[in-house]
């Protein structure tokens, strides 16, 4: 898909895990409208797979893992010194467990906070200093699933509901300072770590008859959304949580289809 736009030259924007799924549709959307762009994710190879289809001069990447305060210190660090600037940072790195919670292993419950929520912390943390001098911004991927409950997946709940809360805090914090922190919640996506749904006609079915659009999302049609958030036709918009979900979020104290 490409927009027409070119919003973004002379841009840089780091998103986190944009190796596949909803972070590569966000990147590829970026570097369409003319941004540089750091990829990441933990497997290079991943990355590079990526960075073959976009123009090397505007492309880094930087493997590594987000629930690291040392790696996250990096991929800013490196992104600098690569283009001279940082102007979005978009969190989108994350993971899911599902099963319930008194079957939760010690292991897999820190494994979402660490990468959907300590993720979060530390790039931002890492982050501001340069965002504070371009006036740039924060886009954080949540979920609808942060807006409401699922019944099997209590971590990952728990895990979004804290990036919807933290938007709403770094807005209020810096705000007066020139950067706008914002989020996206999308519902169901079609990426690797959905494909047990999405590929599942049972699942499908019943998706298709709760959701007013009837399918799940494509990556570029949550790209788009983050894009606009990210840019200067959003530059009154803070502190917002905008469910990109067709439509399900619409049933109030229903329960949601992740994203």
């Amino acid at each position: 898909m490409n927009s027409g736009l070119a919003r973004f030259t002379g841009k840089t924007v780091i998103v986190t895990g944009s190796s596949s799924g909803i972070g590569e549709g966000i990147a590829r959307r970026f570097a369409e409208e003319g941004a540089n762009i750091v990829l990441n994710s933990r497997n290079r190879a991943d990355c590079e797979k990526v960075a073959e289809t976009l123009d090397a001069d505007r492309t880094l990447i930087v493997e590594g893992d987000v629930s690291s305060p040392e790696f996250a210190a990096r991929i800013v660090r490196k992104t600098v010194e690569q283009f001279g600037a940082l102007d979005v940072l978009v969190n989108n790195a994350g993971i899911a467990r599902m099963g319930q919670l008194a079957d939760a292993r010690d292991k897999d419950i820190d494994a979402v906070i660490d990468i959907n929520v300590k993720g979060v912390l530390y790039l931002s943390r890492s982050a501001i200093p340069e965002l504070l001098k371009t006036k740039g911004n924060i886009i954080n991927i949540a979920s609808v699933s942060g807006l409401g409950g699922d019944w099997m997946m209590p971590i990952y709940n728990a895990s979004k509901g804290a990036v919807v809360n933290l938007t709403r805090a770094m807005a209020l914090q810096l705000g007066a300072q020139g950067v706008r922190v914002n989020c996206v919640c999308p519902s169901l996506t079609r990426s690797d770590m959905t494909d047990g749904v999405t590929d599942n006609d049972g699942a499908m079915k019943a998706i298709k008859n709760r959701m007013p659009l009837g399918r799940a999302a494509e990556p570029e049609e949550i790209a788009g959304p983050v894009a606009f958030l990210a840019s200067e036709d959003a530059v009154f918009v803070t502190g917002v949580n905008m469910a990109v979900d067709g439509g399900v979020s619409a049933s109030n104290g229903q329960p949601n289809f992740f994203g």
